[in-house]
């Protein structure tokens, strides 16, 4: 039996779990308030304190720390990335803190993995990180030379209810095409062609979700940035648009219970975000010429009924669609540490300036 500790650090909280193989063990969120993280200059300065409270957590609730197998952090914005385990080393630990695309509290996950796998003597992994990037060269062409796409996707959770469907359906992941819908308060939709994520429709390019506007008429958004300052812009894509920019929330729960009060155009707006959805899964469906074996609707919103029925109605006539609800990270952490342990799955190496 192998027993494996998930680590991921957000914003305002450091959630971590314990699996002893597929089952549960011990979970938990350390709650970070304001007054404590402004006491430090920058995300990284967060380290020690973040440390020190897992590893209260963790002898305060009876875990043994000595009998951990394997620690998995969750891999943030760190460097375009194959999908998949990262061995953290000095060499990723000095990306991480130094140098990562996008400086992010989870990121980290890996520093906090490391230092926790030296203590005990066992391996620290990072595991598909959010700047997972197996683009295909034709999908990088945005239209104009001097902007490239990049891949910045739900890539953690996506790929874990890949995997997991691909299982329920007997089948290997990497025998299969699979599209996958991240519903939450960020959207982005992927193709899995046989194991690769070789295409994406981001969420600055496709569907608006419950506070971001998604892709707008580009002639239009000029207008208004000549119009506005860099922050008010910068406001309405991600925080201010979507659902908060026609309805005033940010809770499709709320915006359910409009619809259900008979709020017309509250339905209008709720189903236009399925319609986003649903010509971004279309769209995505041609990078495999229509040979699509399934499609995963997953993330916070695939809760919902509601928007769910409106997307599969759209959809259903290329291949089935497979509801995975909620965003389960820890569990995806969890679960690669485990093939790793079991040598189901490789460990890549993290090589600087590799794309």
């Amino acid at each position: 039996m192998y027993k494996v500790l998930a680590i991921n650090p957000g914003s305002t909280s450091t959630k971590i779990a314990v699996y002893e193989d597929e089952d549960l063990v011990f979970r938990y969120s350390i709650d970070h308030t304001a007054e404590e993280l402004e006491k430090y200059p920058s995300i990284y300065d967060q380290y020690e304190m973040r440390y020190e409270r897992i590893v209260d957590s963790l002898e305060k609730n009876n875990i043994k720390l000595e009998e951990l197998n394997i620690v998995v952090g969750r891999g943030g914005p760190v460097a375009p990335l194959e999908s998949g385990a990262y061995l953290v080393d000095e060499v990723l630990v000095d990306k991480l803190k130094n140098d990562p695309m996008i400086h992010h509290a989870s990121n980290l996950g890996g520093i906090i993995a490391y230092e926790l796998s030296k203590k005990l003597g066992i391996d620290a992994l990072i595991y598909d990180a959010v700047s997972t990037d197996e683009l295909e060269d034709i999908a990088r062409l945005s239209g104009v030379k001097e902007i490239e796409r990049r891949s910045l996707i739900h890539a953690l959770n996506m790929r874990a209810s890949a995997i997991k469907v691909a299982k329920s359906l007997g089948k290997n992941y990497t025998d299969l095409n699979l599209i996958v819908a991240h519903l939450g308060g960020g959207l982005s939709i992927s193709i899995h062609r046989k194991g690769r994520m070789v295409d994406i429709v981001s969420d600055d390019e496709g569907a608006f979700s419950p506070e971001r506007a998604g892709v707008l008429p580009s002639s239009a958004l000029m207008e208004f940035c000549y119009k506005n300052d860099k922050a008010t812009v910068a406001k309405l894509l991600r925080g201010k648009g979507g659902l908060v920019s026609y309805l005033g929330t940010n809770d499709a729960r709320e915006v359910e219970k409009m619809i259900e009060d008979g709020d017309e155009y509250a339905k209008l707006v709720y189903e236009a975000l399925a319609y986003q959805v649903a010509k971004s899964i279309g769209q995505l469906a041609t990078v495999v010429n229509g040979q699509v074996d399934g499609i995963i609707l997953t993330g916070g919103m695939a809760y919902s009924k509601l928007l769910t029925g409106w997307i599969e109605e759209r959809v259903k006539f290329i291949s089935k669609v497979i509801i995975v609800p909620g965003e389960n990270e820890l569990e995806a952490l969890a679960m690669g540490g485990l093939r790793v342990l079991r040598g189901e799955e490789r460990v890549h190496r993290f090589v600087p300036d590799k794309k």
